[in-house]
């Protein structure tokens, strides 16, 4: 049985592409929102646990999110997990509450937004581009084992190449989009 499994790469890229703009959403353009939080990972009883695994987030006002841990225990872990984000918010502790304050975006720290933008652009290219090699890995493998002949097997990197292609192209104008949307002031 063939490995390749064209709909399967689509499948695949598409889902970086997607994870990217879920990555991007948590960046703030000017007002709180509980997505911000939305990469933070919170080290809790031995594993990486997303933070609204942990607590409630929530936006009690315009520049202000609140962090309701459940478990006392893990108030230290939940502060150093978003400090270590670099989301550029300080949290403020009170109790099992933590308060994040959110500073105004000066051009200073809009920058610092538009570089972490280019990150996470660039990780969902890196996660393209293994898409791209297991594609191809699964290409060769069909054509070792027989499955179709050199010509097929050249087709078949050339759709897996377009697919990269037009993958990367995609993420470099979602990255664009959302610097030209941190940026303007």
């Amino acid at each position: 049985m063939a490995q390749y499994d064209k709909s399967d790469i689509q499948r695949r890229m598409d889902g970086a592409v997607e994870n990217l703009r879920g990555d991007l959403s948590g960046l703030r353009t000017g007002r709180a929102s509980t997505a911000l939080l939305d990469p933070v990972q919170v080290e809790v009883y031995g594993a990486n646990m997303p933070l609204n695994q942990v607590a409630t987030v929530s936006v009690p006002e315009p520049r202000l999110i609140s962090v309701q841990v459940w478990d006392k225990s893990n108030i230290g872990n939940v502060e150093k997990a978003i400090r270590a984000a670099g989301l550029g918010i300080n949290p403020v502790v009170d109790g099992q509450l933590i308060r994040l304050p959110l500073p105004d975006l000066t051009e200073e720290r809009r920058k610092e937004l538009a570089k972490l933008v280019g990150q996470y652009a660039e990780k969902a290219k890196i996660a393209v581009r293994n898409v791209r090699r297991d594609g191809n890995d699964a290409i060769k493998a069909d054509e070792k084992k027989g499955e179709f002949g050199e010509d097929e097997r050249k087709r078949h990197e050339t759709e897996v190449q377009k697919l990269t292609d037009d993958k990367i192209a995609e993420i470099d104008k979602v990255a664009a989009d959302k610097e030209a949307e941190i940026l303007k002031q």
